[in-house]
Protein backbone atom coordinates (compact mmCIF):
# COMPACT_ATOMS: atom_id res chain seq x y z
CA UNK A 1 0.00 0.00 0.00
CA UNK A 2 1.55 3.19 -1.08
CA UNK A 3 1.15 6.24 1.67
CA UNK A 4 1.08 9.77 0.47
CA UNK A 5 1.56 12.93 3.01
CA UNK A 6 -1.76 14.31 1.76
CA UNK A 7 -1.08 18.24 3.70
CA UNK A 8 -3.67 19.89 1.35
CA UNK A 9 -6.42 17.91 2.80
CA UNK A 10 -8.79 14.57 1.51
CA UNK A 11 -10.61 17.19 -1.09
CA UNK A 12 -8.32 18.62 -2.94
CA UNK A 13 -7.88 17.72 -6.25
CA UNK A 14 -3.93 17.69 -6.44
CA UNK A 15 -3.19 14.11 -8.46
CA UNK A 16 -2.58 13.83 -12.20
CA UNK A 17 -4.86 10.64 -13.83
CA UNK A 18 -1.15 8.98 -14.13
CA UNK A 19 -0.56 9.74 -10.58
CA UNK A 20 -4.41 8.56 -9.17
CA UNK A 21 -4.29 5.15 -11.31
CA UNK A 22 -0.59 4.30 -9.69
CA UNK A 23 -2.24 4.94 -6.35
CA UNK A 24 -5.15 3.19 -6.20
CA UNK A 25 -3.32 0.56 -8.83
CA UNK A 26 -5.08 0.70 -11.62
CA UNK A 27 -5.03 1.82 -15.62
CA UNK A 28 -5.47 5.72 -16.08
CA UNK A 29 -8.01 4.21 -18.95
CA UNK A 30 -10.17 2.62 -15.98
CA UNK A 31 -10.31 6.29 -14.28
CA UNK A 32 -11.57 7.20 -17.24
CA UNK A 33 -14.08 4.59 -17.61
CA UNK A 34 -15.03 5.20 -14.06
CA UNK A 35 -15.32 9.18 -14.72
CA UNK A 36 -17.25 8.54 -17.60
CA UNK A 37 -19.92 6.69 -15.83
CA UNK A 38 -19.94 8.97 -13.42
CA UNK A 39 -18.74 6.46 -10.22
CA UNK A 40 -15.64 8.66 -9.54
CA UNK A 41 -15.75 12.30 -10.87
CA UNK A 42 -12.69 13.81 -10.41
CA UNK A 43 -12.21 17.68 -10.37
CA UNK A 44 -11.09 19.59 -13.19
CA UNK A 45 -8.42 22.37 -14.50
CA UNK A 46 -9.53 24.94 -16.23
CA UNK A 47 -8.05 23.33 -19.59
CA UNK A 48 -10.29 20.18 -18.27
CA UNK A 49 -7.70 18.08 -17.14
CA UNK A 50 -9.22 15.39 -14.59
CA UNK A 51 -7.62 16.20 -11.19
CA UNK A 52 -8.20 13.42 -8.23
CA UNK A 53 -8.25 14.22 -4.37
CA UNK A 54 -7.26 11.77 -1.60
CA UNK A 55 -10.61 10.91 -1.34
CA UNK A 56 -10.84 10.13 -5.19
CA UNK A 57 -8.23 7.58 -4.85
CA UNK A 58 -9.67 5.93 -1.58
CA UNK A 59 -13.25 5.45 -3.26
CA UNK A 60 -11.12 3.94 -6.10
CA UNK A 61 -9.77 1.54 -4.26
CA UNK A 62 -13.22 0.73 -2.59
CA UNK A 63 -14.71 0.01 -6.12
CA UNK A 64 -11.88 -2.12 -6.90
CA UNK A 65 -12.62 -3.97 -4.37
CA UNK A 66 -16.20 -4.04 -4.73
CA UNK A 67 -15.60 -5.49 -8.10
CA UNK A 68 -12.76 -7.91 -8.04
CA UNK A 69 -13.16 -9.28 -4.49
CA UNK A 70 -17.72 -8.82 -3.78
CA UNK A 71 -18.05 -9.32 -7.87
CA UNK A 72 -20.23 -6.56 -8.26
CA UNK A 73 -21.54 -4.99 -11.48
CA UNK A 74 -20.17 -1.25 -11.85
CA UNK A 75 -23.98 -0.19 -11.83
CA UNK A 76 -24.22 -1.97 -8.68
CA UNK A 77 -21.34 -0.29 -7.29
CA UNK A 78 -22.37 3.07 -8.28
CA UNK A 79 -25.65 2.51 -6.35
CA UNK A 80 -23.47 1.46 -3.53
CA UNK A 81 -21.57 4.74 -3.28
CA UNK A 82 -24.98 6.67 -3.63
CA UNK A 83 -26.73 4.85 -1.06
CA UNK A 84 -23.43 5.49 1.13
CA UNK A 85 -23.18 9.02 0.37
CA UNK A 86 -26.92 9.75 1.05
CA UNK A 87 -26.27 7.42 4.35
CA UNK A 88 -23.70 10.09 5.57
CA UNK A 89 -25.88 13.14 4.51
CA UNK A 90 -28.45 11.68 6.65
CA UNK A 91 -26.12 11.26 9.44
CA UNK A 92 -25.20 14.58 9.34
CA UNK A 93 -28.72 15.91 9.58
CA UNK A 94 -29.86 13.71 12.27
CA UNK A 95 -26.56 15.30 13.92
CA UNK A 96 -27.55 18.82 13.49
CA UNK A 97 -31.24 17.89 14.48
CA UNK A 98 -30.06 16.34 17.66
CA UNK A 99 -28.28 19.36 18.63
CA UNK A 100 -31.20 21.39 17.76
CA UNK A 101 -33.18 19.49 19.96
CA UNK A 102 -30.83 19.29 22.98
CA UNK A 103 -30.59 23.17 22.35
CA UNK A 104 -34.72 23.83 22.39
CA UNK A 105 -34.49 21.30 25.50
CA UNK A 106 -31.88 23.50 27.74
CA UNK A 107 -34.23 26.72 26.56
CA UNK A 108 -37.11 25.09 28.11
CA UNK A 109 -35.48 24.14 31.25
CA UNK A 110 -33.97 27.42 31.68
CA UNK A 111 -37.50 29.12 31.41
CA UNK A 112 -38.16 27.08 34.68
CA UNK A 113 -40.01 23.96 35.99
CA UNK A 114 -43.34 24.63 37.89
CA UNK A 115 -43.44 24.14 41.70
CA UNK A 116 -44.33 21.20 43.08
CA UNK A 117 -47.61 23.12 44.89
CA UNK A 118 -48.45 24.66 41.69
CA UNK A 119 -51.66 23.01 40.46
CA UNK A 120 -51.90 24.47 36.90
CA UNK A 121 -51.17 27.89 34.70
CA UNK A 122 -47.38 27.00 36.04
CA UNK A 123 -44.35 29.22 34.90
CA UNK A 124 -43.15 27.54 31.54
CA UNK A 125 -46.32 25.63 31.38
CA UNK A 126 -48.56 26.09 28.13
CA UNK A 127 -52.47 26.22 28.84
CA UNK A 128 -54.17 26.11 26.33
CA UNK A 129 -58.18 26.88 26.76
CA UNK A 130 -61.09 25.90 23.98
CA UNK A 131 -64.64 27.03 23.47
CA UNK A 132 -66.44 24.52 21.84
CA UNK A 133 -70.13 25.20 21.13
CA UNK A 134 -72.24 22.42 19.54
CA UNK A 135 -75.32 22.13 17.64
CA UNK A 136 -77.73 19.47 17.49
CA UNK A 137 -78.89 19.70 14.00
CA UNK A 138 -80.77 16.31 14.26
CA UNK A 139 -83.97 15.96 13.91
CA UNK A 140 -86.04 15.13 17.54
CA UNK A 141 -89.37 12.81 17.43
CA UNK A 142 -92.03 14.95 18.21
CA UNK A 143 -94.19 14.00 21.57
CA UNK A 144 -96.64 15.41 23.04
CA UNK A 145 -94.95 17.27 26.12
CA UNK A 146 -93.06 19.53 23.58
CA UNK A 147 -96.07 20.68 21.83
CA UNK A 148 -97.77 21.61 24.97
CA UNK A 149 -95.46 23.85 26.77
CA UNK A 150 -95.41 27.29 25.95
CA UNK A 151 -91.77 29.28 25.81
CA UNK A 152 -89.56 28.74 28.20
CA UNK A 153 -91.49 25.31 30.09
CA UNK A 154 -89.14 22.82 28.85
CA UNK A 155 -89.79 22.90 25.00
CA UNK A 156 -87.53 22.76 22.63
CA UNK A 157 -84.45 24.96 23.45
CA UNK A 158 -85.83 25.21 27.19
CA UNK A 159 -82.56 24.33 29.47
CA UNK A 160 -80.27 24.36 27.06
CA UNK A 161 -76.69 27.25 27.40
CA UNK A 162 -75.54 28.10 24.65
CA UNK A 163 -72.30 29.32 25.65
CA UNK A 164 -70.71 26.57 28.05
CA UNK A 165 -67.13 26.92 29.33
Amino acid sequence: MIHVNDSFGADAPVYVISVAAELAGMHPQTLRQYDRLGIVSPGRTSGRGRRYSMRDVQMLRQVQRLSQEEGINLAGIKRILELEHEVEQLREQVFHLANELEAARRAVARRGRPAPSDSGGARGELVRRTRVTIFNTAERPEDDSARDTGPGQGGPGAGRDDERD
